[in-house]
């Protein structure tokens, strides 16, 4: 079964590592993002809107996220309509209307699902990528 290439995407049609790593990275953020942003609200002690989320994921003890704060917005609308989230609208008097977002009952379940996926999964990928280092040679006493 094979696909076409798509014309407008560059990784596709540019084998340029940049553009292969580039669109790795897309690939591979499209599913942590919702992990990483569930995970975030589950540990939040109150409703959080998008900019507080990027906040903490930008924070200074953290190594840089791998993916832009742009893109949070789409994924938590997406995963509020899943039913993973809920929110509610609070107007803001320094700028537009503020979106909150807090993890419902189902998201809860849904995280600890993927968190065991991400836990098997990353176990795997860290097994074949960065293997152990071969053992050292011993030498045979003469």
């Amino acid at each position: 079964m094979s696909r076409e290439l798509d014309a407008t995407n560059p990784a596709e049609t540019d084998p340029s590592a940049e553009n292969q790593a580039r669109k790795f990275q897309r690939e591979l953020s499209a599913g942590l993002t919702s992990l990483v942003l569930l995970s975030v609200l589950a540990e939040a002690d109150a409703d959080l809107y998008g900019y507080e989320i990027a906040k903490r994921l930008s924070a200074d003890t953290l190594p840089a996220a791998p993916f832009k704060q742009g893109a949070l917005y789409p994924v938590l609308r997406n995963m509020s309509s899943a039913g993973l989230l809920s929110s509610h609208v609070v107007p803001s008097y320094s700028g537009p209307p503020r979106r909150y977002y807090r993890i419902t009952p189902l998201g809860r379940e849904v995280l600890e699902a993927w968190r065991e996926t991400w836990l098997v999964t990353r176990t795997f990928v860290d097994t074949i990528v960065q293997p152990p280092p071969a053992p050292a040679a011993q030498e045979i006493p003469s």
